[in-house]
C-alpha cells in the first residue's frame, strides 16, 4: 500500500510531517480487525494452525502479537467513543476532559510516525518545490531514526509501570492510570513499529551523489531520490501557500493545505505550537 506524506516548513525550523487522511484504508483495517474475544481467537487459532507442524514461527508470533494489539486499539476506540458520547456534566463526561488534556500533550511527531503502517510498502512525498528533495529526505530519515530510539524507550518504560498502575484497582473508581499506561504503551509501540517501517522505506535506496555542479535542473535531482518505495513529489501549491502563510501570519494558509492535502488539521496545528 502507498502512503502519501506531506512534509513543509511551518514556522521557523518547525518542519510539519503528516499522513493523508485515506478513508477506504481505515474502513478495510477495521473490518478486518477482530471485536470479540471468540473473534480474537478464531483468528489466533487460524494463524496458528498455518504454521507448519503447529509450532509458531517468530513470524507467527509477530502476527499474533499484532492481532493482539490491533484488537486491544479496538476495544480502548470504542471505550472512548462511549466517554465522548456521554452527557455533558456526567461522570463519564469529564474522564473524557480529563483524557483530551492529557492527549493534548502528546507529541505530534509521535501521532505521524503511528501513521506509518506495517502494511505500507512505499511512500509519495509531497514537498514545497522551494525546497531540496536531499534535504527533505534527510529530514525524514531523522525523525525516524529518532522516533526509533525515543519510543523504544518509552515503551520500555511504559510497561515497566504497568505493576505500579495495576495496583490502583484497589480503589472503588476507575483506574484511569492504569488505561493510561496502557494507552501510551501501546502508542509507543505503534510509533517504534512506525519509525523502523519509515526508515526502510527512505533509507534502502541506492542515491546518486549531488548532481548540482553539473547544471541540471530541479526536477532532475528529484528522480535521483526517487524509486519503488519511494516517490519525491514536488508541489508548487504548498510553496503558494506557505508565501501566503508567512505574509498575513493566520492559519488560513493551513487550513487550506489540509483540505487540498486530506490532513488532520489539530494534528497539524500541533507542528505550530511545539517547541
Amino acid at each position: 500500500m502507498r502512503a502519501r506524506l506531506v512534509v513543509f516548513p511551518i514556522r521557523g525550523r518547525n518542519w510539519c510531517f503528516s499522513r493523508s487522511i485515506d478513508p477506504t484504508v481505515s474502513d478495510s483495517a477495521s473490518a478486518q480487525t477482530p471485536s470479540t474475544f471468540k473473534d480474537l481467537w478464531t483468528k489466533i487459532s487460524s494463524s496458528s494452525s498455518s504454521s507448519k507442524s503447529g509450532a509458531l514461527s517468530i513470524a507467527n508470533a509477530s502476527n499474533n502479537a499484532e492481532i493482539v494489539t490491533d484488537f486491544i486499539s479496538f476495544k480502548m476506540n470504542k471505550a472512548w467513543t462511549a466517554l465522548e458520547k456521554a452527557p455533558d456534566g456526567s461522570f463519564k463526561n469529564k474522564l473524557h476532559g480529563i483524557g483530551l488534556k492529557l492527549l493534548s500533550r502528546v507529541k505530534p511527531s509521535e501521532i505521524f510516525l503511528k501513521s506509518i503502517t506495517k502494511d505500507v510498502t512505499s511512500v509519495e512525498i509531497t514537498y514545497p518545490s522551494s525546497l531540496n528533495p536531499r534535504l527533505v529526505r534527510r529530514r525524514l530519515r531523522h525523525i525516524a531514526f529518532r522516533g526509533t530510539v525515543i519510543h523504544r524507550k518509552y515503551f520500555y518504560g511504559s510497561v515497566s509501570l504497568f505493576p505500579l498502575a495495576s495496583a490502583f484497582t484497589i480503589l472503588p473508581l476507575p483506574n484511569i492510570p492504569f488505561f493510561w499506561v496502557l494507552f501510551r504503551t501501546y502508542s509507543h509501540w505503534r510509533a517504534l513499529q512506525g519509525s523502523e517501517k519509515l526508515l526502510q522505506l527512505v533509507s534502502d535506496r541506492s542515491y546518486p551523489g549531488n548532481s548540482s555542479s553539473d547544471g541540471k535542473k530541479n526536477e532532475d535531482k528529484v528522480q535521483q531520490y526517487s524509486g519503488p518505495a519511494l516517490d519525491m513529489q514536488p508541489s508548487k501549491e504548498l510553496d503558494k501557500f506557505l508565501s501566503q502563510m508567512e505574509a498575513s501570519g493566520d492559519i488560513t494558509a493551513i487550513r487550506d493545505i489540509c483540505k487540498m492535502f486530506d490532513l488532520n488539521i489539530g494534528n497539524v496545528l500541533k507542528y505550530k505550537d511545539a517547541l
